[in-house]
């Protein structure tokens, strides 16, 4: 063989070599992440060869499959209710992907999960049946929520106090998933994308706003635990009105008329008096206030339902004016209904706070459990006496106070009505919040519920937690007591 075949033969073989090391890379190493790539369509093509499973609401499907004409992907998503358990379910798009429980338990839902394969799949590479997700969500619950809310901008968040479980979850406007399903629904998703309104947000948990006064829930508790008053009864000693520390600015009460000198903490919220919860934010400091707000569930990053709930937010850093409007609700204070229903329902729960969460198991096709999710696996909160004293004053919020709109007959009601600022110096429609629970004395039955209404298109003047968020409270606590 002469020279230059044999250096020839030598780089061939080099080169032959270089391709086998790259395969075996590609191959050993690379593979799975390419085979992930949401670019790689083969992937969409598994996802939908087949009917995915179904979504479970109070043991019927609220999800479906659709078998498609012509294509690749022989199945789409299809729901049943769609705008009612849309901030349920999120969406499962052929081109859009999935969101909320439809992109958690995505490999449950299309057969993926290697907790639904038995052997036999592994050798014959046949595609698992595909499992089921159990919610905790009560139909009647969660139709009250959204009729009563009906063409408002807004959320409702429903939870069973003793157990943790979601009973409803409702935000409004809301969106059919089933036009969003398939590969050629572009249109509908620009016209959802580009709405001002934001259909496709979760409300309920994705959206944090000033929770106004349903927040002085929370600086009552800390007054309470810190025993700053020995109780609801005892007179705060706060002026009216009261000047903000540091500054010429007085802070004013809604009601003028209202008896909120030295008012008592149920005095000051059955009339919602500012300048009491003002003063007492600054008596506490901002580090006691923000250890109470945080023990309820703010300035949580990783609050699963298993659904990831957004932070609702207690500041840090403020001056004595600034810790004096946290006191009610506003300055940099943020809250999701789903926190705000948080709180009610640990005051109805003695001061106990169950986790909350929406989803019971996650089965295979033959109903066997693959998850299970604890009922009340709780943490103390505040004392059992703070939750009877702060529990007593709620009920008289509804029965003479500011939020006589949630009261159910023969029931157990407490809340607390709140108006949120919106807008530089207050210029944009304010929003209005009821927070509250419900307990039928006879059964023990119990319902915590929290509602916030963005914009009603109500005139500014007709705004208020308990005109607008009070009355959809109550029809949904009323769906689970009777």
């Amino acid at each position: 063989m002469n020279k230059t075949i044999r250096r020839a033969s030598v780089f061939s073989l080099l080169l032959v070599l270089a391709l086998l090391g790259r395969a075996t890379w590609v191959q050993a190493y690379e593979g799975k992440a390419l085979a992930d790539d949401k670019k790689n369509r083969r992937n969409t093509i598994a996802q939908y060869a087949q009917p995915l499973g179904n979504i479970i609401v109070a043991g019927s499907p609220v999800t479906g499959s659709k078998e498609t004409k012509g294509g690749d992907l022989a199945y789409k998503r299809d729901y049943t209710d769609g705008k009612l358990y849309a901030a349920v379910t999120g969406y499962s798009s052929q081109a859009y992907g999935a969101t909320q429980l439809e992109g958690i338990y995505s490999d449950v839902l299309d057969g993926t999960d290697t907790r639904l394969k038995n052997p036999l799949d592994a050798v014959t590479r046949k595609q698992a049946e595909p499992g089921s997700v159990l919610t905790t969500i009560d139909p009647a619950v969660q139709k009250a929520g959204y009729k009563a809310l009906g063409n408002k901008k807004g959320a409702a968040v429903a939870i069973d106090p003793k157990t943790g479980r979601v009973l409803g979850m409702v935000s409004t406007p809301s969106y059919d998933p089933s036009k969003i399903a398939g590969l050629t629904d572009g249109e509908v998703w620009k016209q959802l994308t580009e709405d001002e309104d934001k259909p496709l947000v979760n409300r309920a948990l994705r959206q944090p706003l000033p929770p106004g006064s349903t927040f002085k829930l929370v600086v009552a508790a800390a007054g309470l635990e810190e025993g700053l008053y020995g109780s609801v009864d005892t007179p705060t000693r706060s002026p009216n009105p009261y000047k903000l520390p540091g500054s010429t600015r007085y802070l004013e009460n809604e009601n003028p008329s209202a008896p909120c000198e030295n008012a008592t903490l149920r005095t000051a919220l059955q009339y919602s008096c500012n300048n009491v919860f003002a003063k007492l934010a600054v008596d506490l400091g901002q580090d006691k206030v923000k250890a109470m707000a945080e023990k309820f569930g703010f300035n949580d990053k990783e609050l699963d339902l298993p659904v990831r709930a957004y932070a609702s937010v207690y500041p840090s850093g403020m001056d004595k004016a600034q810790t004096a409007l946290t006191g009610i609700g506003q300055f940099d204070v943020t809250a999701t209904p789903l926190q705000m229903a948080m709180v009610s329902a640990a005051i109805a729960n003695d001061g106990l706070m169950a986790s909350p969460h929406m989803v019971s198991e996650v089965v295979d096709s033959d109903g066997d459990a693959l998850k299970s999710f604890k009922d009340g696996d709780t943490k103390r909160i505040v004392s059992s006496a703070t939750a009877e004293q702060l529990r007593s004053a709620m009920q008289t919020v509804v029965d003479k106070g500011t939020g006589s709109n949630a009261a159910i007959d023969g029931m157990e009601v407490g809340g607390k009505t709140g108006t949120a600022q919106h807008g530089e110096n207050n210029s944009k429609t304010p929003y209005a919040w009821f927070t509250s629970y419900g307990k039928d004395p006879a059964t023990g039955k119990e319902i915590a519920v929290a509602v916030l209404i963005e914009d009603s298109g109500a005139a500014r003047s007709e705004v208020s937690g308990n005109g607008l968020a009070a009355p959809v409270a109550q029809k949904m606590m009323k769906a689970w007591l009777k």
